[in-house]
């Protein structure tokens, strides 16, 4: 079984929501970056340390669409993609999501939200499901294990940009 320390804090605003909360000890701009730019995505967020993230295609503009794939040790994939449609540097990300395989309950909204106070970053994304049975059915897929250990991985590689301690 995999653990992990979780900074990574998850509540439910309301009965379609799920929002994922963690701080960061780094520059907006570096987590914008990390968030942004497709060669960086692909050294944090991958989930487990056996996975990759082998697809990364972004055309960073409103309107402009974006593909993800991750692809485990034994080779299964696991795909999504979406639009963006609000792009706010370094500030605010917004886009829709829908995995090849929607377990999810179709298309979600997916809200980020970078807000920097001494030095730190915190980094605020709102998932809005369909209805609360696509937000529970999520909650119980180890969502919040998964982005914890990919956050866990960010953490590094932003101070290894210049950021933290």
């Amino acid at each position: 079984m995999k653990t992990t320390s979780c900074k990574l804090e998850v509540t439910t605003p309301s009965d379609r929501e799920v929002l994922m909360t963690r701080t960061f000890d780094a520059p907006r701009r570096l987590v914008w970056e990390a968030w942004t730019r497709p060669e960086l995505l692909k050294k944090w967020l991958h989930g487990w340390d056996d996975w990759t993230l082998a697809v990364c295609e972004m055309d960073l503009r409103p309107g402009g669409a974006f593909r993800w794939v991750w692809r485990g040790p034994d080779g299964t994939e696991m795909g999504l993609r979406g639009v963006y449609r609000e792009i706010v540097p370094p500030e605010r990300l917004v886009h829709t999501e829908i995995f090849d395989e929607d377990w999810t309950g179709g298309e979600t909204l997916v809200t980020l939200v970078l807000t920097e106070r001494a030095g730190q970053t915190t980094v605020a994304m709102t998932v809005l499901y369909s209805s609360r049975e696509a937000r529970d059915g999520a909650l119980k897929t180890g969502m919040q294990e998964g982005m914890e250990v990919g956050y866990q991985r960010l953490e590094k590689l932003l101070a290894s940009m210049g950021g933290g301690t």
